[in-house]
């Protein structure tokens, strides 16, 4: 990363930053927040004695080991946006990355979580990043809305990562796409963000060498076989073929260059030195691209850890020698399943592949035969949704939503399935979320206008990929704590360290940085401001 960051800065011929401002004493002058895609309290707490750079500085901060993605959603998108708005994705209004919407006017009737479905697209263009659907405040939102001198910024590998942080209308948005780096955002671009794209690109064309194992990585490099096919993960070298996108996504450069630009924007738009507190939200992604291609407990998950302390190290020395006053705060939007044959070597007997046959196709089609139905009478994903065609006549709606239920229900593989009529009833959850039962988890991911009439959760340790080929190995989405456990950590240079067993959510994480920078938090939040974080009073 740090080359990368000094041929970045070096392209970019920015101004010094203008002097700090008067802040109070206890107040940063600049947020970040930090996401780091796919990272698991379990995956975190196998590391971090092991980090020397920045994720072992931001060790020293006070560390939630016991964090939650709370909900039944445990993806980007929905992830994201529990993490800067103070809400569950039921409140947000982010139930998945995308949600069918059977009335929607055009052919397509999936919905992605970042896209404005109004939009006229270009020749090309599969859709339009937007916030539209984010239906509540992020943090950037609130504080401009109190100091309009505040910057809302957010730079992420992903865009429904930096969309979900960023909020509506922040004052920079930048994330990766095929042709560099790309905003929702109508304003100028800034320099950094010329150079990096050129800077990124150049480093993709050329492609990169396979890394070499530290010692503990490499008693970790052992091949798995996938599903007794040729597929093998648990070895790899993380190298970027040239022109090879996908291996530079699924490689610690990938946070690296989000870092760099990040940094370039902090110095140039100087964040941190202006009238009033900015905030800029970093969504880092590598680690789940390697999640999903390797799995976590392999050979490659060990290089991108310690690719990712190293990169991290790089961005708090750039900051450290421009003299930021700077808070930190890093959680993540979900954890992940590893892959089932490395976990019944580690005993996990239970671990499967998901069953073809709880497809809603299939499942559909015995529905329908059974009542006698033509056609296509349900569409989804399960485990997740399902919802009912909207042309199946009223008086045979209840009929066939009860037969539906029931034939999940008998699945091997399903532990629960819950209506919408069920979860409507129930209230968001708050308090201890290890203590949340299965339908309470659903209910903060239940949205009555986006949710299906069926939710389905399958159960624990079924890996929801029928097929692995693509190189798609691993993945989350579950209501279980393999999913749902992330680190939550507030950090300020200079901490000593304080390791906390509490249980609490992400959605935390908003009202407790609003409490750091003395703001109000208006409206109706799922998340409370936490206690026991040094400099921060929630009274």
């Amino acid at each position: 990363m740090m080359r990368v960051l000094t041929a970045l800065l070096a392209a970019t011929s920015m101004a010094a930053a203008s002097p700090a401002s008067a802040q109070a004493a206890d107040q940063p002058d600049l947020i970040i927040t930090l996401s780091v895609d796919q990272l698991s309290s379990d995956l975190y707490a196998e590391y971090a004695p092991y980090f020397g750079g920045g994720m072992k500085r931001i060790g020293q901060g006070t560390t939630f080991i016991n964090g939650h993605q709370a909900q039944m959603a445990t993806e980007t998108c929905p992830g994201h946006s529990t993490l800067l708005t103070g809400s569950y994705p039921a409140r947000t209004g982010i139930i998945a990355n995308g949600w069918l919407d059977l009335d929607l006017g055009r052919a397509n009737k999936q919905v992605y979580c970042a896209e404005d479905v109004n939009a006229t697209l270009a020749e090309g263009e599969r859709y339009r990043v937007s916030a539209t659907h984010l239906l509540v405040p992020t943090l950037g939102e609130r504080m401009k809305a109190a100091n309009p001198a505040s910057r809302n910024v957010a730079v992420a590998g992903k865009d429904r990562s930096a969309v979900m942080m960023g909020g509506q209308k922040p004052d920079q948005r930048w994330f990766w796409t095929s042709k560099g780096w790309t905003t929702d955002v109508d304003s100028e671009v800034p320099a950094a963000v010329r150079a990096a794209t050129q800077t990124t690109l150049d480093l993709v064309r050329k492609g990169a060498p396979a890394l070499t194992y530290p010692n503990y990585c490499a008693a970790k490099s052992r091949a798995i076989a996938i599903k007794g096919g040729d597929q093998v993960v648990g070895n790899g070298r993380l190298e970027i073929a040239p022109g090879n996108m996908r291996n530079f996504q699924a490689s610690p450069a990938y946070d690296g260059a989000v870092l760099a630009l990040a940094a370039a924007l902090i110095q140039e738009m100087g964040l941190g030195k202006g009238d009033a507190t900015d905030l800029i939200s970093i969504g880092l992604s590598a680690t789940d691209y390697v999640g999903h291609s390797y799995g976590d407990n392999g050979g490659e998950m060990c290089l991108q850890m310690f690719g990712l302390d190293q990169n991290l190290d790089g961005f708090f020395r750039a900051l450290d020698g421009w003299g930021i006053d700077y808070a930190v705060v890093l959680s993540s939007d979900h954890g992940v399943m590893d892959v089932p044959e490395r976990l019944k070597e580690k005993g996990v007997a239970q671990a499967q592949w998901l069953d073809p046959s709880l497809s809603s196709e299939q499942i559909g089609a015995k529905v329908a035969n059974a009542l006698g139905l033509a056609g296509t009478i349900i569409s989804g994903s399960a485990p997740g949704d399902v919802h009912l065609n909207p042309q199946i006549p009223e008086n045979l709606r209840g009929k066939v939503l009860k037969a539906a239920k029931k034939a999940y229900e008998k699945h091997p593989q399903v532990e629960a399935v819950f209506t919408s009529e069920e979860l409507a009833a129930l209230p968001i959850p708050g308090g201890d979320p290890t203590a949340w039962t299965l339908a309470q988890r659903a209910r903060a991911s239940f949205h009555v206008d986006r949710s299906g009439d069926l939710v389905v959760i399958a159960k624990q340790y079924v890996q929801p990929i029928d097929d692995p080929g693509m190189g798609y190995v691993a993945t989350h989405g579950s209501p279980w704590d393999y999913d749902r456990r992330v680190p939550i950590i507030f950090w300020r240079p200079g901490g000593m360290g304080n390791v906390r067993p509490d249980a609490v959510s992400t959605v935390d994480i908003m009202p407790t940085l609003a409490a750091q920078i003395g703001l109000a938090v208006e409206g109706e939040i799922d998340g409370k401001c936490l206690s026991g974080v040094p400099g921060i009073s929630c009274n």
